[in-house]
């Protein structure tokens, strides 16, 4: 590629042809008449050679170059994993789309090699933030009108590599048990059922009808092993004391057999979620907080159990970085409810 300045004095189209417009040529009345990044044919050298200007600049390319449309064409279906599609092409940047509801994953190492090449531009949504479909998670632009087909080849290699750069893991169709303690009023009971189906239905996956247990421990393991029984892959209990070790919800678990993951998360709020495992099953303990509101550490772990992620001690513990809960943080909520603002806090 090389840049060029055309001298409006003895310009002819043969300095004009084949070449890139370097930026926009407007006539005596101030209206475009060829635009930046265009690809001068004899047409818009014509165009170009019969309004006034002293001195244009044009690019030459040559050989292994590539315009940047084309070059952003081919950046885009590279940059694209499993669940993001190329949505379209404006303002000189190909929009990229959520193709289904999911949890956007963000291969951040490899967007960073390909952003550390010159011209490259790739820029997305947080990483694991919700998403609807349609939606657009990501931008890619080729910032210089003429770039080295060699650059595109490598981030083609590189998002190869990592499965593209930006992703959508989708929800998983799961049947999720509840139990909660019985202290809870009716219209308390109310609001919670009719607060967590609306979590679970935007999911995609199917509740259970809840079940409400006394005080003993026997008989919330009993609740726990009848929803086990009818296919609950995803047990989640509510309304344990979950800082007394004695609350028989604890003592339940030890009569399953069920292993204590960890109990409590560095976020608040929400920082007494706790999560265990029992016959092949999480069992995820719901903070009391989380019960009635859409924006506590429930809400951001149930999304990652439902794309099929394997939580351990380690994956809670980083909650602690961004675990300070505010309206600022809006965007890692789901949007459970089309009339209220994603993440509201109650």
């Amino acid at each position: 590629m090389k840049a060029i300045a055309v001298r409006r004095k003895g310009a002819s189209a043969d300095q004009l042809v084949d070449r890139v417009l370097c930026h926009d040529v407007r006539d005596a009345e101030g209206k475009i008449r060829a635009p930046k990044g265009a690809r001068l044919d004899e047409a818009a050298a014509a165009t170009l050679l019969a309004v006034p200007w002293d001195e244009i600049h044009v690019l030459a390319v040559d050989p292994g170059d590539l315009h940047e449309e084309d070059a952003g064409r081919r950046l885009a279906a590279a940059v694209v994993g499993d669940g993001v599609e190329v949505k379209g092409y404006t303002g000189g940047q190909w929009a990229l789309a959520a193709a289904r509801r999911g949890l956007l994953a963000v291969r951040r190492a490899a967007l960073t090699d390909a952003n550390a090449l010159d011209g490259i531009s790739v820029f997305t949504l947080f990483d694991g933030q919700p998403v609807e479909p349609g939606e657009v998670v990501a931008r890619a632009k080729v910032t210089p009108l003429v770039i080295p087909e060699e650059t595109i080849g490598r981030i083609e290699s590189l998002a190869r590599e990592a499965g593209g750069l930006v992703g959508v893991e989708g929800f998983r169709r799961q049947v999720i048990g509840a139990v909660a303690r019985e202290r809870l009023d009716a219209r308390q009971r109310e609001r919670f059922e009719t607060a967590l189906r609306q979590k679970i239905d935007w999911f995609g996956s199917t509740l259970l009808p809840i079940r409400w247990t006394g005080g003993s421990a026997r008989a919330v393991a009993d609740e726990v092993s009848a929803l086990r029984g009818q296919g609950a892959t995803l047990l989640i209990v509510a309304g344990a004391s979950a800082l007394d070790p004695l609350d028989p919800v604890f003592g339940a678990l030890q009569l399953l057999g069920a292993r204590m993951e960890r109990h409590g998360a560095p976020a608040h709020p929400g920082s007494l979620l706790w999560l265990a495992f029992w016959d092949g099953a999480p069992v995820l303990g719901m903070p009391t907080c989380g019960m009635f509101s859409q924006a506590t550490t429930f809400d951001l772990v149930l999304p990652r159990m439902l794309t099929g992620a394997k939580l351990d001690n380690r994956a809670l513990a980083e909650l602690g970085h961004g675990g300070l809960f505010s309206r600022d943080m809006a965007y890692r909520f789901p949007p459970y409810r089309p009339s209220a603002a994603r993440g509201e806090l109650e």
